[in-house]
């Protein structure tokens, strides 16, 4: 006798339920409609390219959907990633050893984020005012560090290239350490007592206060967090391109904050998931290849980017104002 299909309904029932489910059925369907729009597509070059890229944003936006659900935000991640760049590339050139420069380059953006987290839990400034003031500073001290001109890097030892370069297996480490990333902030975000404070806080800070749970303390170093993951991207560019730009990084905000949402975490704090976020951002790179292989102009690019953008935020608004 053959056993009905139960458990196949509740699998496909569930997955449907999932926010992350359109997402996936979306990233797939792209991939499959540009194999055959462009035949370099699905090729393993490409391919590569793609998962170096999100792999590095990939680690700011675990930081950025941290911060969204405790109900922050950070317009100076991009600028953050530069400053470590900057940092880590000028400590090396004044004579430290790599590894020492870049634990510098990481404490400084993580001071960064403390000042940021000081501002709006001690002054009561919001997140989005101090970020955006925060962007300008930090990229003002690259511009006054590096006085406009690139720094090269090319004298860094091949062990310290490695980590941006390298592979492990046929695996580049920059992949490894994001898969490493994203498992463990996943794993606490779902199962860590003190990560479960940070969607109580987001959800309804005075609730979570009469609870005893200190949110200023919460928002504090989830802002700290999402600054210290920025400046550890920031390394990992600088071992890639054996340079630091005092521009890199402009508009990456853009695309962090838009993987975040679109991955499900909700402007108004209380929702999101690192596993949505990573779609999010995979999402927004096979669009990026896509349109690069099908000659789009950069102009469009942009443009592209922001109606995705606004289109998130504006099904996550519709989506808030159908739970009230």
């Amino acid at each position: 006798m053959v056993a009905p299909p139960v458990r196949t309904g509740l699998s496909l029932g569930r997955f449907g339920a999932m926010r992350e489910a359109g997402l996936i059925v979306i990233i797939l369907a792209l991939c499959v409609a540009m194999s055959f729009a462009s035949p370099h597509f699905a090729t393993w070059g490409n391919v590569r390219a793609m998962l170096m890229s999100f792999s590095i944003e990939g680690i700011v936006v675990v930081g950025m959907t941290v911060l969204l659900i405790v109900g922050g935000i950070d317009l100076a991640v991009g600028s953050v990633v530069c400053f470590a760049m900057v940092v880590g590339g000028s400590m090396f050139l004044m004579g430290l050893d790599p590894w020492t420069a870049c634990l510098i380059a990481i404490g400084a953006s993580a001071l960064v984020g403390a000042g940021m987290g000081f501002f709006v839990t001690v002054v009561g400034l919001n997140h989005f005012i101090t970020s955006l003031a925060a962007m300008v500073i930090v990229r003002g001290l690259c511009l006054v560090i590096t006085k406009g001109t690139p720094l090269s890097l090319f004298t860094l030892p091949p062990e310290f290239k490695a980590i941006g370069q390298g592979e492990f297996n046929g695996v580049p480490y920059v992949i490894i350490i994001f898969v490493v990333i994203v498992v463990l902030f996943d794993f606490l975000l779902r199962r860590a007592t003190a990560f479960r404070k940070v969607f109580y806080t987001g959800s309804n800070e005075k609730a979570a206060e009469y609870s005893g749970i200190r949110t200023r303390q919460v928002k504090f170093w989830v802002t700290v967090l999402c600054s210290t993951l920025a400046g550890l991207a920031g390394v990992i560019y600088m071992s890639r391109f054996g340079a630091a730009t005092p521009t890199f990084g402009v508009g990456m905000e853009l695309n962090i904050i838009a993987a975040a949402v679109i991955g499900g975490a909700s402007l108004t704090g209380g929702a999101g998931t690192i596993f949505g976020a990573i779609l999010g951002i995979a999402l927004l790179s096979v669009v990026t290849s896509s349109l690069i292989l099908l000659d789009v102009s950069v102009y469009w690019q942009d443009m592209i980017k922001g109606c995705i953008l606004l289109a998130a935020v504006s099904i996550d608004h519709f989506l808030n104002r159908r739970k009230s």
